[in-house]
């Protein structure tokens, strides 16, 4: 129905036709046809065939459910039947397909999962895309608490990047005043080993490139040690770094 107010909306600042055509993209016969009916309604209610069709009493029904989203032929065929229509399945495939053609449906967006989400509050605002930064608006205009916990999430990352340790009291305070049992039991482990949280974001030192070498150890020994796990490859191992540490 877009497509009748943008062609109306050109008509009444002079385009012509054709002009029309070339910047909306439909074929001239399409626009001439929107710009012969006062509103997109009067599309329709029988005006493609220009006789009474026994549909003609189900359309309103069938441009509402189409409006709704339910686009499919079959189903609306049943639905109609449902409500006393006795044509054959062809005659609502036939008007299912004028409306696809007139009045297209945008596909579905596909739903935004927990990793989605979790990542779009943990980057950088300004590394969105837009209709990223758009979806997870929408996401947090629903859901106050997830609103909540991404301030405190985004306010968390500024602490790290600017190294800004004198504020992590205040931080802390401010996240155990709200009711958000999943960072209070974030704020739970900083307190257990709250020196070397401080220190990590007051330093410029750290432990990463030694825990990634490590890594890189433990996951040859497993790749050694895969399937073949028992007790003579233990000791065969643990007497060679022996060996090589005398």
């Amino acid at each position: 129905m877009s497509g009748h107010v943008a062609v109306h909306a050109l008509l009444d600042q002079g385009v012509g036709l054709r002009t029309i055509a070339r910047r909306l993209g439909p074929a001239r016969n399409t626009v001439r046809r929107y710009a012969h009916v006062t509103s997109a309604d009067e599309l329709l209610v029988g005006r493609w065939s220009g006789r009474t069709s026994i549909l003609d009493p189900y359309k309103p029904y069938l441009n509402q459910r189409w409006a709704e989203g339910c686009t499919v032929a079959r189903r609306l065929f049943e639905e109609v039947r449902e409500r006393g229509y006795t044509g054959g399945e062809s005659v609502v495939k036939k008007y299912v397909a004028k409306l696809r053609e007139n009045f297209p449906h945008d596909p579905p967006r596909k739903a935004s999962s927990v990793r989605d989400v979790t990542s779009w509050l943990t980057r950088h605002p300004d590394r969105l895309t837009d209709d990223q930064a758009q979806q997870l608006k929408a996401i947090l205009t629903r859901c106050p608490a997830l609103d909540r916990t991404s301030h405190h999430v985004r306010a968390f990352a500024e602490l790290m990047n600017d190294r800004q340790s004198k504020h992590l009291d205040q931080w802390i305070a401010s996240v155990q005043a709200e009711d958000l049992p999943a960072l209070h039991a974030f704020v739970t482990g900083l307190g257990q080993d709250l020196d070397a949280v401080v220190a990590g974001l007051s330093l410029r030192y750290s432990s990463g490139a030694v825990e990634g070498h490590n890594n890189i150890k433990i996951k040859m020994l497993k790749r050694q040690m895969f399937g073949r796990a028992n007790f003579d490859l233990l000791r065969k191992l643990v007497l060679l770094a022996a060996r090589g540490r005398s």
